[in-house]
């Protein structure tokens, strides 16, 4: 099974950003665990700040990967683009984000990704990628 994460804008900064909110730990090393703990799933990542690289990659591979595990950043609230390139491709998306969106501003309540998603998982850290990962294997 092929799946890659896809983080957005800011999300490279993890470990140093705001770690009261986000943690300590770089996506890096977190993903070079998930890899260990998910062995037999061939998992790829991809991050970008740039909201069109995020496209291109949802479109490369949102036909031949069986699932995208997305955290767009502020850009879950902002790009209609990434929301209608989910619509466009047939592999299914789990939309995931680090913190609760919903205690925090207003305009993070919004998401342009989950009427497209498969489901939405929120606020549970960066626990939040491992059980979309579960979510794949499980379906």
């Amino acid at each position: 099974m092929k799946i890659i994460i896809i983080n957005g804008p800011n999300l490279n900064l993890l470990g140093q950003r705001e770690p009261e909110l986000y943690g300590y730990q770089s996506f890096e090393s977190y993903f070079t665990s998930l890899q260990t703990s998910f062995p037999n799933v061939e998992l790829h990542y991809f991050q970008s700040n740039i909201e069109g690289e995020l496209i291109d990659k949802i479109q490369e591979v949102g036909f031949s990967f069986q699932g995208i595990i997305l955290n767009a950043g502020a850009y879950t609230h902002t790009s209609v683009a990434i929301g209608d390139a989910i619509k466009a491709i047939t592999t299914p998306v789990v939309e995931v984000h680090i913190s609760n969106t919903f205690s925090r501003e207003s305009f993070r309540h919004q998401s342009f990704i989950s009427p497209n998603a498969k489901g939405v998982i929120i606020g549970f850290g960066l626990k939040s990628y491992e059980l979309a990962l579960e979510s794949f294997l499980k379906s």
